[in-house]
């Protein structure tokens, strides 16, 4: 545990002691404003090493387990967390820090060595991490290796005891095919098409600031971003509205002089999402639109009247600051709409009645939900984070980390005595050492009814039963 809590203390300190030279690198890669530099890359790491400081030896500790089955009664009965290995981890672009260097607290703290490939879409955030890794953390148990596709290739060739990967699905499946040729297993942090349901009853001002807070936080590229809107049609000329204020409010009449906006993060991206709008086929562009792949940047933009079937802007995970918003009628039908694409990785809900909310969450799948709010969920660390179908598994953050990278081994310990007793499973075999341990073995319905049912009468009828058994045993 020592040493765990030692390269934990150093790997904040790596953050911590250089916290303003990650800006600078961020502001290169992403032009990340400070405070989203902040509160998406540089806390999230400094938070999860000091929850692993506070609670490793907890965690770390064997778990008793009451037993099942009545010939385990008197035994101790314990789970232990054990190391998996040596594993490696694939960090994305869009949040170089925090996607890289959060899992590795968790596979540090469940005792692992590991090896770190961070994007070398983001260059400047990959080459800092890269200098500080071995002047901070023990060389010997932790590495990086830079590259791109070839060399990520060449590392998926090897038998690693887990792969955490985060990007997009199309890489996922094929980190996942490698994995497979080793029985590997995987953590997929994938994405999708995640959306918000804007129900009639919504505050609807208050939902504008919070759609456009999870559209154009980093510019759109973030993995839990809200890709599209559903909103009553009732409130789309006033969400319009209120939608273009925010955005005037908070990066002014001309976005791309705000130092509150960041950038697209290479010019392919630019492209993509250029195409997005240039092919789309239905839609009016009410917001923004403009794009300026010199300075790689795309406008906070909002396309209303959006067909469901558009195949730009409705087939693919946006990933930038293009938001396209359709219209319902009745939540059913917002319902059938979210239904007909893969699970998404987050599902947003506005509306000020619960029950309304409790409606979608029983009919929809996600990887996680916010209620009147947007990306907040994935900064709690009490809670997992991950996908489900295409938009991941797995999950991690704070205990689900440490799960994540540890094996959970199940242990009996007994005493060198009652051999007597277990001598029962021993041939020769005969009918009355099966009834016997039938009755051990197994737990009967009427077992499970009196101790889910505690009466006086119950607990007589219990013992009358009890003893008819005994005396049935002993006959035979």
């Amino acid at each position: 545990m020592r040493f765990r809590k030692m390269q934990l203390e150093r790997l904040y300190s790596l953050v911590k002691e250089n916290e303003e030279r990650f800006y600078k690198a961020l502001k290169q890669d992403l032009n990340k404003p400070r405070l989203e530099a902040f509160t998406g890359d540089i806390a999230p790491v400094l938070d999860e090493c000091l929850y692993f400081l506070e609670n490793l030896d907890t965690l770390v500790k064997d778990k008793t387990m009451k037993p099942r089955s009545l010939i385990n009664k008197s035994e101790k009965v314990i789970t232990r967390r054990d190391p998996l290995g040596v594993v490696l981890i694939i960090g994305c672009w869009n949040y170089p820090v925090q996607l890289s260097l959060v899992p590795l607290a968790g596979a540090i703290a469940a005792g692992n060595c590991a090896i770190l490939k961070p994007s070398e879409v983001a260059p400047h955030t990959a080459a800092l991490i890269t200098e500080l890794f071995p002047k901070y953390l023990d060389s010997s148990c932790y590495r990086i290796v830079n590259g791109g596709v070839e060399e990520s290739t060449e590392l998926l060739k090897n038998p690693f005891d887990h792969i955490f990967y985060t990007g997009n699905s199309t890489v996922g499946k094929i980190v996942m095919e490698a994995a497979s040729k080793h029985l590997t297993p995987v953590t997929l942090e994938l994405g999708g098409k995640s959306p918000a349901i804007v129900l009639e009853d919504a505050s609807i001002q208050l939902t504008a600031n919070r759609i456009a807070f999870g559209k154009f936080y980093n510019a759109g590229q973030i993995c839990i971003g809200v890709d599209y809107v559903l909103i009553h049609k009732s409130r789309l000329n006033d969400f319009t509205e209120a939608f273009k204020k925010t955005v005037h409010e908070w990066y002014g009449p001309n976005p791309k002089e705000s130092n509150n906006y960041a950038r697209i993060v290479a010019d392919r991206h630019v492209d993509r999402l250029q195409a997005i709008l240039d092919n789309r086929k239905s839609g009016q562009v009410v917001l923004g639109g403009q794009i300026d792949k010199k300075d790689r940047y795309v406008a906070p933009t909002l396309i209303t009247n959006v067909r469901f079937d558009d195949p730009s802007l409705m087939s693919e995970e946006i990933f930038g600051p293009i938001l396209p918003v359709l219209t319902f009628n009745t939540l059913e039908e917002a319902i059938a709409l979210v239904n007909r694409k893969d699970p998404p990785l987050a599902l947003y809900v506005f509306t000020q009645k619960k029950k309304l909310a409790e409606q979608v969450l029983r009919n929809t799948r996600s990887g996680g939900v916010c209620i009147n709010d947007c990306l907040v969920h994935q900064a709690e660390y009490s809670l997992p984070f991950g996908g489900v179908g295409t938009s991941g598994m797995g999950n991690y953050h704070g205990e689900k980390s440490f799960n994540t990278f540890t094996h959970e081994r199940g242990m009996i310990l007994k005493k060198q005595n009652k051999e007597r007793a277990v001598s029962m499973r021993y041939p020769p075999y005969t009918d009355r050492k099966l009834k016997i341990i039938s009755f051990v073995l197994v737990k009967h319905p009427w077992l499970v009814w009196l101790t889910a049912y505690r009466t006086p009468l119950k607990l007589i009828t219990f013992i009358l039963v009890l003893l008819s058994v005994v005396a049935k045993m002993k006959r035979a």
